[in-house]
């Protein structure tokens, strides 16, 4: 959870992550992604599918405290999106690149912790920022869970994630390290992340088990993205 008063930076890197297989099975530990092109499905076939919003959040968020409020909720059967930035969330455990002398707004912990109780690991594992619930929307009242499964596309590029933290009321457009670092965007928290271009697909009421697994949320992130497809 954090609350950050500055914009980020926009860099972003330059050398893309090569395309990786499918992991074959679930592992109770967080590990880094070896491929941002996770699973079967295709990102342009994702955002051939969200061209078009129905807003179900009262409002809009801001990106950052400076911006103005342009981001929607938007619905889908089976799902949640919207079109955002990334500022790069480095919070829970300590590591080498996740810590209060790298991350001027670092925090120890998350709003959802591992299966052994400890916060996430925003350098090893895939995740993403959900708003705190507001006025502007409840994220739980809409069939998202910490550790739904989440897909993010970035510059022709997939990566599953799960839900594994909370921001502020009003700022949307948030992920982890990992997250980051695995679409080819500078994962520095200091002073990376992107502006734009990122789409954040939330698939309602999953849960992965264990949430630090990220071979699993890619393999029920496949399953999710592929019956997205079929009902849409």
């Amino acid at each position: 959870m954090r609350i950050r008063s500055l914009t980020l930076g926009a860099a972003s890197a330059a050398a893309l992550l090569a395309a990786g297989a499918l992991p074959a099975h679930a592992t109770g530990t967080a590990s880094a992604p070896a491929s941002a092109q996770e699973g079967t499905v295709s990102a342009a076939d994702l955002l051939a599918k969200v061209t078009s919003c129905s807003q179900i959040s009262a409002g809009k968020y801001k990106t950052d405290d400076e911006t103005s409020a342009t981001v929607p909720v938007c619905g889908k059967n089976g799902a949640v999106f919207w079109k955002a930035d990334m500022d790069i969330d480095c919070d829970g455990q300590r590591t080498t690149n996740c810590n209060e002398d790298r991350d001027p707004w670092y925090q120890d912990d998350t709003a959802f912790h591992q299966s052994d109780g400890k916060p996430l690991k925003a350098e090893s594992l895939p995740y993403v920022v959900v708003p705190s619930s507001s006025s502007i929307w409840n994220y739980a009242s809409a069939g998202i869970k910490g550790g739904g499964v989440v897909a993010v596309v970035y510059n022709g590029k997939v990566e599953y994630a799960v839900v594994g933290d909370t921001g502020p009321t009003k700022i949307i457009g948030e992920a982890s390290y990992a997250t980051a670092k695995a679409l080819g965007i500078d994962p520095d928290p200091a002073t990376g992340g992107v502006d734009s271009g990122v789409t954040y697909i939330l698939f309602k009421n999953s849960q992965v088990s264990p949430i630090e697994s990220h071979s699993a949320a890619v393999s029920l992130g496949d399953r999710l993205a592929r019956q997205f497809l079929a009902d849409n």
